[in-house]
């Protein structure tokens, strides 16, 4: 049943933490909503949301089941996700009434690169890190998308200095079309939004993880750090991307989508 949180609820920890609406909250709300209308209305039955089960994400979802609009919703189960992650799928779908598509990778592959590389084969190097992601990660995402003309992300600008220039819309390698509904949100508008529409959402974000992956490639941070300093943290600073959203060709390897639509 969706419903809005009750005035005598007490919030719970992240929204306590982070929610701090921006002076144009409201007119984010509207211009989001727009912006699925129209993706849906041109798109539709061919356009999905690409759910990581983040906070951002759950705003995405709660939005398409609360207005009843025609977008699909599915996530990627690599295998390493915490149980706190895989337990949301089933909260979602009862709490909206509708069903998440599950994409996974090949399980014999899976244990073939485990046989090769071993559990830790990420804390190795970089090269295998990208490697383990392009299996559990880009691999099934491919096969996600194959057939459809339109995806749906939650990313936003402040969540990294690597997506500071992220795009309302984009065209990803294969000429999809992507949209980023909440590229100008802020972490305040996020929380605030899923505290006052009682949105679930993983429990991990109340443990200090703002940003949430595979289990071993996710921690909690302390105060101050980037929201994404918890991901793949033995790695140098920079663009700490899983290649989800990155351009691959003349921006160079790792690089943020960047490319608007009408470029």
């Amino acid at each position: 049943m969706i419903s809005n949180r009750s005035d005598n609820a007490t919030p719970s920890p992240a929204v306590r933490r982070h929610a701090r609406p921006s002076p144009h909250y409201d007119g984010l709300v509207a211009a989001t909503l727009t912006r699925l209308h129209q993706g849906a209305s041109a798109h539709a039955p061919r356009i999905v949301q690409a759910t990581s089960l983040g906070a951002e994400d759950m705003v995405i979802t709660d939005m398409i089941a609360r207005h009843g609009l025609p977008i699909a919703v599915a996530t990627l189960d690599t295998g390493a996700l915490h149980a706190e992650t895989l337990a949301l799928v089933p909260r979602i779908e009862s709490h909206y009434g509708l069903v998440v598509e599950r994409w996974a990778p090949p399980q014999e592959a899976v244990v073939a690169f485990v046989r090769r590389h071993g559990e830790r084969a990420m804390f190795e190097s970089v090269e295998q890190r990208r490697a383990c992601c392009a299996l559990r990660k880009l691999e099934p995402l491919a096969r996600l998308l194959a057939g459809r003309d339109a995806w749906i992300t939650g990313l936003r600008r402040t969540q990294s200095a690597a997506r500071a220039e992220v795009p309302f819309e984009q065209r990803d390698e294969h000429g999809r079309l992507k949209l980023n509904p909440l590229a100008d949100w802020t972490e305040g508008d996020v929380w605030h939004y899923l505290g006052q529409h009682d949105v679930p959402y993983n429990p991990l974000h109340d443990r200090f993880i703002p940003s949430i992956g595979c289990a071993p490639c996710t921690r909690a941070i302390a105060l101050g750090e980037d929201p994404r300093a918890g991901r793949w943290w033995w790695e140098q600073d920079g663009a700490k991307e899983c290649g989800l959203h990155v351009a691959h060709g003349s921006a160079g390897e790792g690089a943020v989508e960047r490319e608007p639509v009408n470029a």
